[in-house]
């Protein structure tokens, strides 16, 4: 059972205005909206796994869309209606509790982990993975220290490696990279400390968007670690 239609839609609105805004820096959300790629689900609560099941089909439905036409730039957004008042260490444990539970679930629905990365939570180059394509996930919510992870509901952004990958390949990254950089800092008056480029360090470090020290480890385990997933 979903969430009812009118909470829905105020969450979808919610989620909208705030990337339309003129200060918000990410410009991939920015192009995804205007074009029509940025997919919104509206879940009950970030705490609660009623809603994972769903979610996850939705993930393998989003993977077979890009394969069939991956043009441009594409974003899931996850939005739950609540709660609103967790503070960044209290969203940082839901979150890791709804991308491990979607894992456990790629897992029984034996789905094979992309070869791309790797799903170890302290390798440099881990990434999440879902109906075999790896995924990096942007957390916000109301609490968010970073002006630019502050949203009025708890979200959960789904964004494909692949399509970053595309993006190096045809000399674009780096040039949205900077300008998305230079934004933020305009917003917040610094860039944010905890960003990296992939395989310089773990991006599990980035999810929640909580500032962490050299001394966090990943709450994540997937289920396919026992397993050889190359």
């Amino acid at each position: 059972m979903h969430v009812d239609n009118e909470t829905a839609l105020a969450a979808r609105d919610e989620l909208l205005e705030a990337i339309a805004d003129t200060r918000f820096p990410c410009l991939g959300a920015k192009s995804a909206m205007a074009r029509g790629t940025l997919k919104t689900l509206v879940c009950h609560a970030l705490d609660s796994r009623a809603d994972d099941a769903w979610v996850h089909s939705e993930l393998l439905d989003w993977v077979e869309d890009y394969r069939a036409d991956p043009s441009g730039l594409r974003s899931l957004a996850v939005v739950f209606a609540g709660p609103d008042n967790l503070d960044e260490r209290q969203f940082e444990v839901a979150m890791w509790q709804r991308l491990q539970s979607l894992a456990n679930i790629d897992d029984r629905r034996q789905q094979p982990y992309d070869s791309n990365v790797s799903l170890d939570p302290d390798d440099p180059h881990f990434s999440l993975s879902f109906g075999g394509a790896a995924f990096f996930v942007v957390g916000l919510h109301p609490q968010a220290s970073r002006p630019a992870r502050r949203m009025p509901r708890p979200t959960l952004v789904f964004n494909l490696h692949d399509q970053f990958e595309r993006l190096r390949e045809e000399g674009r990254y780096e040039r949205m990279r900077e300008r998305i950089l230079s934004r933020d800092e305009a917003l917040a008056g610094s860039i944010n400390p905890m960003l990296s480029r992939f395989g310089e360090e773990s991006e599990a470090r980035q999810y929640s968007g909580r500032m962490v020290g050299d001394d966090w480890r990943c709450p994540f385990r997937d289920p396919r670690a026992s397993h050889e997933h190359r």
